[in-house]
């Protein structure tokens, strides 16, 4: 979802963090209802986060499971609006209960709509999964130059094959109000879910989590709907226990030199939020531990927006930005 306007270079002029800096968006865990809703941090430079609000949550949702996790923010491929879509799950109101989430969960996302990145509208639920889904996991979303829409995907479970294996689900839309109807979008023999999708060069890379062995995958094709590849050079694919990938280029390129990226990992196994990684060149999929990016507070499986001067300037003031 991202990511997030690296994309962003198919269609309209991209934003770069010496624009302005980048926006955060997160959730913070099970423990009450307010820490399942979505939270903020802002940067200068992609590495030393700092909390908005007082690190209280911006978005509050009281739809559908009155809880909201997994944010992805992205811009509108005409740079005029912005949307935050979510996972509808409570955790805590359901008594931790993550089997009835599975089977019986929400099949609707919750978006928000805004053009300034401050004065956000109020949430609206929509039904993406087909019938006989469980929950529709840790929605995102990428524009699709092709089809002029949005191609948005999540995970889900279905009662066609008795809720056995997690695939990646998508549909389309051209406002996220109304979709098309639901289709598998990856599909692999084990368990799949938390796909992240970023372009460069004429290449999308996909970072995903096989829920079965709980490690990241990454691969790489020229076509979102075409054939995808394993990128045999990923160094991370060995590592266990992480989740919600969340990539984003934290240094421009320039000609002839590809830029830097940050791949962001959940390690929910540990408790211990995203730990960054960075690479010098994407296309050959070789992270490094980065030791110079730091977070106010364990930031969960979330997003990064690119944003302007003067989004940065409106941010920090309407949301008291917190040294």
């Amino acid at each position: 979802m991202k990511r997030f306007l690296a994309m962003a270079a198919l269609w309209v002029t991209p934003l770069l963090a010496e624009d302005g800096g980048y926006l955060f968006t997160t959730f913070k865990g099970e423990q009450d209802p307010m820490t399942e809703q979505i939270y903020f941090g802002l940067s200068r430079d992609g590495r030393d986060w700092k909390a908005l609000n007082s690190g209280n949550p911006v978005l509050i949702s009281q739809l559908g499971e009155k809880g909201v996790r997994d944010p992805y923010i992205l811009r509108s491929h005409d740079g005029k609006k912005t949307w935050v879509i979510a996972t509808d799950l409570s955790i805590h109101l359901t008594h931790h209960n993550w089997g009835r989430a599975v089977t019986q969960g929400s099949k609707s996302i919750v978006v928000w709509e805004t053009e300034d990145l401050v004065n956000w509208s109020e949430p609206w639920m929509v039904k993406v999964a087909p019938d006989d889904a469980g929950c529709t996991w840790a929605p995102e979303a990428i524009y699709d130059e092709k089809e002029k829409d949005y191609l948005v995907f999540w995970a889900s479970k279905t009662g066609r094959d008795e809720f056995k294996k997690h695939r990646i689900w998508a549909a389309r839309t051209k406002d996220f109000k109304e979709f098309g109807e639901p289709f598998i979008y990856i599909e692999e023999r084990r368990d799949i879910i938390d796909t992240d999708i970023v372009y460069e060069n004429g290449t999308y890379y996909r970072f995903s989590k096989d829920e079965t062995t709980k490690a990241i995958t990454m691969e790489e094709s020229t076509e979102l709907m075409g054939r995808w590849k394993k990128v045999n050079g990923f160094s991370l694919k060995h590592l266990e226990g992480y989740e919600g990938p969340a990539c984003f280029q934290i240094e421009a390129g320039a000609p002839g030199k590809p830029g830097k990226w940050c791949l962001l990992l959940d390690y929910y196994s540990k408790g211990q939020g995203y730990q960054p990684y960075v690479t010098d060149n994407l296309e050959k999929g070789k992270f490094a531990k980065a030791d110079d990016i730091r977070f106010p507070f364990h930031f969960r499986h979330g997003s990064v927006l690119p944003v302007t001067e003067d989004e940065y300037q409106k941010l920090a003031e309407k949301y008291s930005l917190q040294d």
